[in-house]
């Protein structure tokens, strides 16, 4: 049985003393939620912080990026041993706006993911399609290409700690979500290239596939439901305690019934 994952993904947001207040606030609500993982992602200033301040839960601390060199002369870079090294057991990886924004391709993706498990960080590897893409019918085309040059050249091995997280493009910030029979098309389909991809049907199985696209406690009893959704990569409802908190107790009675 997979386990439920709800991560926060809090991108260029909170300074120190707003993450601190964010923080414990989301340790208070979420204290005696047992039956999912949590991860917080907050900017590189906050990581410490967010840190000292979740040590002792079951939250664990996330990074928005990672270079994929070790070391060396690329200022302003994160190197993965850095994080390791801040606390960090998650790294998010391949994100769209990274793509879109930083003109990250599925090449460069594909060795922050490899350097990210070389250094046993857990790559929350990113894909999704744009409106345009979808309207063209080529939405799966890109996914596929998305996860293949994702994975390329990592063994099974290593693949076992993956965590992939689908985002439509279309529905990060937008308050738009893909319906419910969309995303788990889209679950299945990616779980069924995985499988091909690793020739392991358990492999594939057990591979958490988060959705990521302006999941709110408004549509994640729904979305959380599904049979291949396990669990939610949270930009906006993730700035606020009590909307985050919600997503995790509705995560937590989600995850009770998958288990009966």
């Amino acid at each position: 049985m997979r386990k439920l994952l709800i991560a926060a993904n809090w991108k260029m947001n909170m300074y120190r003393q707003e993450a601190l207040e964010l923080t414990r606030g989301i340790v208070e609500q979420t204290r005696f939620f047992t039956f999912v993982d949590i991860m917080i992602a907050p900017p590189f200033t906050a990581l410490e912080i967010v840190k000292s301040e979740i040590q002792n839960t079951q939250i664990q601390l996330g990074a928005q990026d990672v270079f994929f060199e070790e070391s060396g002369a690329y200022t302003g870079e994160i190197s993965p041993g850095m994080l390791l090294d801040a606390g960090c057991a998650y790294v998010i990886i391949g994100h769209s706006e990274r793509r879109q924004y930083f003109g990250e391709t599925n090449e460069i993706i594909n060795k922050k993911v490899s350097v990210a498990l070389k250094n046993h960080l857990i790559p929350i590897l990113c894909v999704g399609e744009t409106w345009e893409e979808r309207n063209q019918g080529r939405a799966f085309l890109v996914l596929n290409q998305q996860i293949l040059f994702g994975l390329q050249g990592i063994d099974n091995e290593k693949l076992s700690s993956i965590v992939v997280a689908y985002e439509p493009v279309w529905a990060i910030g937008t308050g738009k979500s893909a319906n419910k029979e969309q995303v788990q098309e889209v679950h299945a389909y990616l779980r069924d290239v995985i499988k091909e991809f690793t020739s392991s049907n358990e492999m594939a199985f057990n591979i958490r596939i988060l959705y990521g696209g302006s999941m709110s406690p408004k549509n994640a009893q729904e979305i959380l439901s599904l049979k291949d959704v396990d669990g939610g990569l949270i930009g906006g409802a993730s700035l606020k305690i009590d909307s985050f908190s919600s997503l995790v107790q509705i995560a937590e009675s989600v995850q009770k019934v998958k288990e009966q």
